[in-house]
């Protein structure tokens, strides 16, 4: 079975609510060989872009859209026994989070996944992180590195808030910027501001990790 293939077979049971068999097509994967990063951005993330562009169409609920969300979520807390068997030693600290008022947090906790695979120490803070809360918890952590996720364009001053204050305090932080929200102009927000990152896709994201 092909990745494009794989990926209509677990849209499938996440819209009729099937959280097994949604379960079933990710070990599959997995006893084939495939790499979590690899299900992670060639499975998952795109049959759950086709959830939120269903939802945007109207074509299913509200409803329908968080319960797929929700079996994802659990998805990938099950894989996380394969993420940390593979991280290697952790001496380098990053925190993830979501901006303030984004409500979806996959797309980050992937990332923060891939962190930890590449031997990160990763503080994964969540959804909707307000950019005050998240500026103190950079103060008590120090990372050496901030991730920000955003689902959804409308979010864009929040991401550029966040990037604000912390850039003001700590020029020297690298920030790493992505997200469906900003498939169409990421590349425009990091620009805008020194020492700013944006990754459309997990492959690059790697990539840039395997390299730092």
């Amino acid at each position: 079975m092909n990745n494009q293939e794989s990926t209509g077979e677990l849209l499938a049971f996440l819209l009729k609510g099937e959280r097994q068999g949604a379960a079933n097509v990710v070990n599959g994967l997995l006893e084939s060989g495939e790499e979590v990063q690899h299900i992670y951005e060639m499975v998952i993330k795109p049959a759950m872009y086709r959830v939120g562009e269903m939802w945007e169409e109207g074509e299913i609920s509200v409803a329908t859209e968080h319960l797929a969300s929700a079996i994802v979520e659990t998805i990938l807390g099950q894989l996380y026994y394969k993420v940390i068997s593979k991280s290697g030693s952790r001496n380098r600290t990053v925190v993830v989070s979501t901006v303030e008022n984004e409500s979806h947090q996959i797309g980050a906790k992937m990332v923060s996944d891939v962190f930890e695979l590449h031997g990160w120490n990763s503080h994964f803070l969540g959804a909707n992180t307000p950019v005050d809360e998240l500026f103190k918890y950079i103060e008590m952590a120090k990372p050496d590195m901030l991730s920000l996720s955003m689902s959804i364009d409308s979010h864009l001053e929040s991401l550029e808030r966040a990037i604000v204050k912390v850039r003001e305090k700590y020029p020297d932080l690298v920030i790493l910027i992505g997200g469906q929200g900003l498939n169409k102009n990421g590349g425009e927000v990091m620009l805008r501001y020194s020492g700013v990152l944006y990754f459309r896709d997990l492959g690059s994201f790697e990539n840039f990790l395997l390299q730092s």
